[in-house]
C-alpha cells in the first residue's frame, strides 16, 4: 500500500518544539527538540522500519552466521580429525586460534570504511576474500598452511562484522538499535548451533576425503555464494534503499533528519577525523573496549573449546559435536530477548550487569564441579551470560555517542582492544590441564564478574552526565537558546540528548 503525502506533516513554524513522549518504549530521542515540519505519523514510520528490518536483518544475520561458522568450525574439525591427520601438536592448534584474532586487531580501523565506501561494495569485498579463505582450509596439508588461511580468513572478516552495529545506526534510531544489533549478534549462537548439528552430520558419516577436510568446503562454499547476494541486496542508505518507494523514502530521509541532522546519503562517503579524535577523549568511549576485551576472553574459547571440553567429560567425539548445540540455541533466545528488554527500558547497564553474573556462575560451576549433568547445566549459563554480554555492550556503545564519526570511532576502539582478549581466552585451555580446565575456568569467571562491576560504573558515570545535561538544557530553556535540528550541537550531546542507561 502506497503511502499518502500527507503522512510527512508540514506546519509553517519553524522554531524547534519539545516533543511530549506518546511512547512505552523508553526512547531517549523523545527528548530531543523536534521541528512541526519533521514530524511523521507513527503508524506510518512503524510500517517503514518493519520494511526495513525485513529486507536488512535477515541478510546481515546471514552473513554473520556464516562468519561465525567459519570463524569456529576449527574447532569441530579438530574433533573431527584434523590435528591427528596434520601431526598438529597442542601449541600448533593454539596457535591457529590466536593467529585468527591478530589481524582482528591491526586491521579493526577498517570498521569506519563502512561509513567512507559504498556498503554493497565492502561487503561483497569482504565476504567474497574471507569466503575463498575458508574454503581453501580443506586444501592444507600442513599447519603453516592452515596457519595462511586463517590469517586471511580474519582479515575479511574484522574488515566486516564489527562494522555491522555501526552501519545499523545509519539505518536505525537510537531506541530502536539495541534488539536489531540482538538479532544481528545471535546470528553467533546460532551458527554454533548449526556448527554442533552439521558437524555431527559429517563426523557420522564415511565421505571420500577426510571428515575435517569436508566439513571446509560445506561451510565456506556458502560465503562465496553470499558475497554476491550481499552485493545486489545491501542498502548503502535508507533514503536510497531499492526496497523502499519514493513516499516511503522521503520518511527514512526525515528520519535520518530526525537523528543526526542529515539526510542519509550524506552521512556515507566521508568521515569526521576531528569528531573521531574527539570521541578518544571521553572516558564513556572507553569503559566498553575493556567490557568486551572481558567477554571476549570467553567469547571466543567456547565455541572452538566446548566440543573438546564435552569430550573430555566422557561423550564420544560424535555426541560431543551434537551435545554443544543445545546451550547455544538458549544462547540465542537470550541474546534476542535481552536485547528487547534493553530497548523498551533503556536500561542497558543493568541487563549486562546481570547477564555478567549468570555467565560468571556458569564458568564457576564449571571449575569447581565434576557431575556431568551439572557442568552441562553450567555450559548453558556461560554460554547465554556470555554472548548475550557482547549483543548488549555493541549496542550501547554506539547509543551514547553523538555523532556518525564519533560512533565509527568507539567501534573501532571497542574492537581494537577489545578483540586482544580472544589472545588470552585461546590460550588457557591446554589439554594437559582436561578434563576439567579449572585455570581457564576460572580465568573466564573472573572476567565475567570484572565485566559486572565496569557495566556497573559506566552507568552510575552515564546516571551523573544525564543530571548535567538536564542542568544545561534548563538554563538553554531559561536563555532561549536551544539548538536548532540540524546543527552539530542538535547531534553532538546538544540540547535533549540523553544517555542510554
Amino acid at each position: 500500500m502506497r503511502l499518502k503525502m500527507d503522512d510527512v506533516q508540514k506546519i509553517t513554524s519553524t522554531e524547534p518544539q519539545m516533543v511530549a513522549s506518546s511512547r512505552v518504549d523508553g526512547s531517549v530521542d523523545h527528548l530531543r527538540p523536534t521541528s512541526p515540519e519533521l514530524h511523521i505519523d507513527p503508524i506510518v514510520e512503524r510500517r517503514v522500519v518493519r520494511k526495513i528490518d525485513l529486507h536488512l536483518i535477515p541478510l546481515v544475520m546471514s552473513l554473520y552466521l556464516v562468519a561465525f561458522l567459519d570463524r569456529s568450525n576449527i574447532g569441530n574439525a579438530q574433533v573431527a580429525g584434523m590435528g591427528k591427520d596434520l601431526g598438529l601438536s597442542d601449541d600448533q592448534y593454539q596457535w591457529l586460534l590466536t593467529i585468527f584474532y591478530i589481524p582482528y586487531i591491526v586491521f579493526e580501523w577498517a570498521a569506519l570504511m563502512w561509513k567512507a565506501v559504498p556498503p554493497h561494495w565492502w561487503a561483497f569485498a569482504c565476504v567474497l576474500v574471507w569466503g575463498i579463505a575458508s574454503t581453501l582450509q580443506a586444501t592444507a596439508y600442513n599447519w603453516s598452511g592452515l596457519l595462511a588461511s586463517r590469517f586471511f580468513l580474519a582479515t575479511a572478516e574484522a574488515a566486516f562484522a564489527p562494522g555491522i552495529p555501526y552501519l545499523l545506526s545509519f539505518f536505525y534510531k537510537r531506541n530502536e538499535l539495541g534488539l536489531r544489533c540482538g538479532f544481528y549478534v545471535s546470528a553467533a549462537p546460532l551458527a554454533t548451533t548449526f556448527a554442533g548439528a552439521l558437524a555431527y552430520g559429517i563426523t557420522s558419516g564415511h565421505p571420500a576425503i577426510a571428515n575435517w577436510r569436508l566439513l571446509f568446503i560445506v561451510e565456506g562454499i556458502p560465503s562465496v555464494l553470499l558475497a554476491f547476494v550481499a552485493f545486489k541486496y545491501m542498502p548503502d542508505s535508507a533514503d536510497t534503499a531499492h526496497f523502499l518507494n519514493e513516499e516511503e523514502k522521503r520518511i527514512a530521509k526525515t528520519r535520518a533528519l530526525q537523528q543526526t541532522g542529515s539526510e542519509g546519503t550524506a552521512r556515507i562517503g566521508h568521515v569526521d577525523l576531528k569528531e573521531s579524535f574527539h570521541a578518544l577523549k571521553d572516558i564513556k568511549t572507553w569503559i566498553p573496549p575493556l567490557m568486551y576485551f572481558s567477554c571476549n576472553v570467553s567469547f571466543s574459547s567456547l565455541p572452538v573449546f566446548l566440543p573438546f571440553i564435552l569430550q573430555n567429560l566422557g561423550f564420544t567425539a560424535v555426541n560431543a559435536q551434537g551435545l554443544s548445540a543445545p546451550p547455544y540455541f538458549v544462547a540465542f533466545i537470550v541474546c534476542v530477548t535481552t536485547t528487547w528488554i534493553a530497548d523498551r527500558t533503556q536500561q542497558r547497564g543493568a541487563v549486562i550487569v546481570a547477564l555478567s553474573l549468570v555467565g560468571g556462575i556458569g564458568y564457576i560451576v564449571l571449575a569447581t564441579c565434576e557431575g556431568v549433568g551439572v557442568r552441562y547445566f553450567a555450559v548453558f549459563l556461560a554460554a547465554a551470560g556470555v554472548f548475550s554480554c557482547i549483543a548488549n555492550i555493541l549496542p550501547w556503545t554506539i547509543n551514547n555517542q553523538g555523532s556518525d564519526s564519533k560512533r565509527g570511532a568507539g567501534i573501532a576502539l571497542l574492537n581494537i582492544i577489545g578483540q586482544a582478549g580472544p589472545l588470552l581466552g585461546t590460550r588457557i585451555f591446554p589439554e594437559h590441564e582436561k578434563p576439567y580446565f579449572i585455570k581457564g575456568m576460572s580465568i573466564c569467571a573472573a572476567f565475567m564478574f570484572f565485566n559486572a562491576l565496569l557495566a556497573l560504573t559506566l552507568r552510575l558515570y552515564l546516571a551523573w552526565e544525564n543530571r548535567t545535561f538536564e542542568k544545561r538544557d534548563a538554563e538553554s530553556r531559561r536563555d532561549g537558546c536551544m539548538a536548532k535540528p540540524g546543527s552539530r550541537e542538535f547531534e553532538d550531546e546538544g540540547y535533549g540528548f540523553r544517555n542510554v542507561l
